[in-house]
């Protein structure tokens, strides 16, 4: 399927003659999904559930409202807000509900026919099939998939000019919302685009939900069998076997001694990827004595659960890794585990907001985000109602997966942008790993300037991460010891077996709490490359903003111990050592950290920076490592006291 929102000078030139001149196009699919064929047209007496999203308010004032919680100068630092003023502040004026009430009421919806959703955003009513294709100057036909499924759509619908600033989208209308089983090894296969991303490449179908996926490409990388023996003497060995205490030593950070009960850190894992109690149990036993037969507190979202069903690396690698020394450096502080997901269709990262924050629920795209009750059922679905609301942030949540941003729409992605922002005036960190391949893609895929393809990532344009591109999380990318060195060595960029993720958004503007660092960049170290090969405009958003230890790891993986690789090491490190911190703030009286980045750029003194490696990619050296901020290594690596010390510096 393929459909996108037009600017007004594109609808001006539809060529779609429609019966009312003060009607403009507001969306259009250009191809049927694969395997749906045209059945017949929808008789005019058939009653559709119309439900039409109304645009948010204030989110032009959403980043004032965020650094004035968030930024360290502010005399509101810390003050965040609850979730229902939040949902009061961005609920939709009424002077867009008015003016949709309005224009349904003069097209023959009676106001008695109409209700809100209780999370504000939504109008509903049930309407002739008649009934909508006036409204919306389109006709409904029938499709059916090659499985027998049936489903309801148009090709394009309209609504009036003065209207089209006041509703995101309508449906059923050009979206396809009934999944097709697809089963584990197919997130990946070809698929007809949806839409187009910013950066010109079409966006697959069902994208989003392949993020759990073995093959999704923003997994960790499997390393040699290791005997730990040779860990005896390990702060010796670092350079070779990063374990806790390597990390400890390296950023002078303290084991935990400590559980505040307002205190709180959770990883996110997306099914089918689960962590098996034995692993846990067979590195606790080497690292963490005391915490053998421990469990991370599990939040069940969607359906899901540690499934054991499928083993192997490529099921149990991601989440071993993260639970391993997230609950390892926080102990005994317990760790959340938010499970997404049911075994058939799997979640993406908006299913998880979604458990978060009722609200944002109804606003999901049903092409991309997983539909519970699951439609295709068999074993492993969930049956239940999805999980709208209900499911608390902890404090820090750090998440080791990620998209290309070219695999998905740019209104899709500022969306969910401004959810994490939402999140983050309620006091959450957000983290992501920044990515494993440089500055190319998931898969080591970068953008045919031609076609807007992906390619063999031998050439083309660069392929920046999302949600690392979005100014309202911090994106975190991986260093590594220099090989030979002692523990206490300045680290490099990591460019054993991964590349630390990093570049330049085609997406999002540059945030004012970066824009110092990155005119920096630019002026003292400029790339060698043009607009063909990024975005070069020194006006977007530059990631990720710091970096932790990404090679080498030690973790217990399918009863054996392994050496890790990625990204996905480094973000649960540092969500662990801000826990720490936070630990220290809410001792001390004082709220945590929040959204953390205008903090962390303010404070740049507090990491060590990494002015050696780069991030190769698309057939270059990709970026270089330099002296302050740069797209390989952010600021660099946390200095525990020296960041501690300026947390605690705050109200």
């Amino acid at each position: 399927m393929h459909f996108s929102l037009l600017t007004l000078s594109a609808l001006v030139a539809s060529s779609l003659a429609v019966s009312s001149v003060d009607h403009v196009l507001h969306e259009k699919r250009d191809r049927l999904p694969p395997g749906w064929q045209y059945h017949e047209k929808l008789q005019s007496t058939e009653i559709l559930p119309m439900r039409i999203a109304l645009t948010q308010s204030n989110l032009d004032k959403a980043d004032d409202f965020l650094m004035d919680v968030s930024h360290p100068e502010s005399s509101n630092y810390g003050k965040h807000w609850t979730h229902e003023d939040i949902a009061n502040k961005f609920a939709p004026s009424a002077e867009t509900v008015n003016t949709v009430k309005s224009w349904l009421a003069s097209s023959g919806i009676a106001p008695e026919r109409i209700s809100r959703s209780q999370s504000l955003g939504w109008l509903k009513f049930d309407a002739t099939v008649a009934e909508a294709e006036n409204l919306l100057k389109t006709e409904y036909h029938l499709y059916k998939h090659s499985t027998g499924k049936p489903h309801v759509s148009c090709s394009e619908y309209h609504v009036p000019e003065h209207v089209t600033p006041h509703i995101d989208f309508i449906t059923p209308t050009v979206h396809f919302d009934t999944k097709i089983p697809q089963g584990v090894a197919q997130p990946n296969e070809k698929r007809a685009p949806s839409t187009t991303a910013a950066a010109g490449h079409p966006v697959q179908t069902k994208a989003a939900l392949g993020i759990g996926a073995p093959s999704s490409g923003s997994l960790p990388k499997k390393g040699a069998q290791i005997n730990i023996k040779a860990l005896i003497d390990e702060l010796k060995n670092c350079n070779k076997f990063i374990t806790p205490n390597c990390l400890r030593a390296l950023y002078l950070f303290p084991p935990g001694l400590t559980a505040n009960p307002k205190n709180s850190y959770g990883i996110v894992e997306y099914t089918p990827q689960s962590y098996l109690q034995g692993d846990l149990d067979l590195f606790f036993a080497n690292f963490s004595r005391k915490q053998v037969q421990r469990t991370p507190t599990l939040n069940s979202i969607d359906g899901g659960i540690p499934q054991t069903t499928q083993q192997g690396f490529q099921f149990n690698g991601e989440s071993d890794l993260d639970l391993e020394y997230a609950m390892t450096l926080i102990n005994p502080q317990k760790t959340t585990l938010y499970q997404v997901g049911d075994q058939v269709e799997g979640a993406s990262f908006n299913d998880f907001l979604d458990a978060l924050d009722g609200s944002y629920c109804a606003g999901d795209d049903p092409v991309q985000d997983a539909t519970y009750p699951d439609p295709i059922g068999g074993e492993g679905a969930y049956l239940g109602p999805k999980n709208c609301g209900g499911f608390a942030a902890t404090k820090v949540i750090s998440t080791s997966y990620g998209y290309n941003e070219a695999d998905l729409t740019a209104a899709y992605e500022r969306r969910q942008c401004n959810e994490y922002m939402k999140l983050g005036l309620a006091g959450t960190s957000f983290l992501f790993s920044s990515g494993d391949n440089g500055v190319a893609g998931n898969r080591g895929v970068c953008i045919d300037p031609a076609t807007k393809e992906y390619n063999d990532g031998k050439s083309g344009i660069f392929n920046p991460g999302f949600p690392s591109s979005c100014p309202y999380i911090t994106s975190i990318g991986a260093t590594q010891i220099v090989p030979g060195a002692s523990v206490t060595a300045p680290e490099k960029a990591c460019e054993t077996v991964i590349f630390s993720g990093g570049g330049f958004s085609n997406v999002f503007p540059l945030p004012s709490y970066q824009a110092s660092a990155v005119k920096s960049f630019f002026t003292n170290h400029p790339p060698p490359y043009g607009a063909d090969r990024f975005n070069n405009s020194q006006s977007t958003r530059g990631f990720p903003d710091i970096s932790a230890n990404g090679a080498n790891y030690v973790v217990a993986v399918d009863g054996i111990f392994a050496l890790v690789y990625g990204t996905s090491a480094s973000s649960p490190v540092v969500g662990a050592i801000l826990t720490l911190i936070n630990e220290a703030r809410l001792y001390a009286g004082k709220s945590s950290l929040g959204f953390i980045n205008p903090f962390l750029y303010a404070n740049p003194g507090a990491f060590n920076d990494i002015t050696q490696g780069g991030n190769q990619g698309c057939g270059t050296p990709g970026f270089q490592a330099v002296s302050g901020w740069d797209p390989v290594t952010g600021l660099g690596t946390p200095n525990f006291p020296k960041l501690l010390n300026a947390a605690l510096q705050l109200p």
